[in-house]
């Protein structure tokens, strides 16, 4: 038997039954042992029990439940299998930090992603997050073209480019940007962007627009491409937010990064 194999039809069992009654016995059936055993097998891989771990990605669902159709809380307590909308209150506030009540547009919560195993299993972390509105605003700077497998090189090496030639003159960079294909599958270009107008820089529209914000807790580029990667493979998968078509945006400031993903 291959266990990363089962573990993650396990784990994808658990996504389309997500609001369905989900008892640990399930693990039996996708590990073919006996539940003590499978229990121990999920949290030896996993490092946590099975019902810890339904019980995050629950939350996690219900965050973004709340966010998206503004339902009654005690709709989404009993969908997620809570006998009551007062300890689904106090479970979701342990987790994302606020009441479900105070859940809007504007929004920090929480995500814990689906666990996907592979030949080196490791525990996926909890990634905070900020829902944020911002207006239309317009942006200047230069750009190069990049692709998937490259822009990890191109984007540093513009961004090094810029602070040398155009930093002593206009100031900090203040955004990068990466433009992506139709679809979001393939990287087109990334631009280094500053505020003010600049003649002869190209020129960056950006419409209103509701993101996802992460704070990066750094400006070095090796972090801002691990949130992004971890974004991209572990997040976003495991939620329900869409994706707008617009540039994805790197807030550079008070030495740190805020990495945001518009969504509809």
């Amino acid at each position: 038997m291959n266990i990363y194999k089962q573990l993650n039809l396990l784990t994808e069992y658990i996504e389309k039954h997500i609001d369905d009654d989900l008892h640990p016995e399930i693990l039996t059936k996708f590990l073919h042992t006996n539940l003590y055993t499978a229990g121990k097998i999920f949290s030896v891989f996993s490092g946590q029990s099975f019902s810890e771990y339904v019980r995050k990605r629950r939350l996690s669902l219900a965050g973004q439940d709340l966010y998206a159709n503004n339902p009654r809380v005690v709709d989404i307590a009993i969908k997620y299998g809570y006998d009551n909308a007062t300890a689904f209150s106090r479970a979701f506030e342990k987790f994302h930090g606020i009441k479900p009540s105070q859940v809007n547009k504007t929004t920090k919560l929480s995500n814990y992603p689906r666990l996907i195993f592979d030949d080196t299993p490791r525990q996926e972390k909890t990634l905070n997050y900020e829902i944020i509105t911002l207006p239309d605003f317009t942006l200047f700077g230069i750009g190069v073209d990049t692709g998937n497998d490259s822009i990890s090189k191109d984007a540093p090496q513009l961004f090094r480019r810029m602070i040398n030639e155009y930093e002593p003159i206009y100031g900090p960079v203040k955004y990068g940007a990466v433009l992506y294909d139709s679809g979001r599958q393939q990287s087109k270009r990334y631009y280094c962007l500053w505020e003010q107008e600049i003649s002869g820089f190209t020129r960056i529209n950006i419409p209103k627009s509701r993101w996802l914000k992460f704070d990066v807790g750094s400006r070095e580029a090796a972090k801002i491409q691990a949130l992004s990667l971890q974004f991209y493979s572990e997040f976003l998968p495991s939620s329900k937010y869409i994706l707008r078509e617009l540039p994805e945006l790197e807030r550079y400031h008070d030495k740190t990064t805020d990495f945001l993903v518009p969504i509809e």
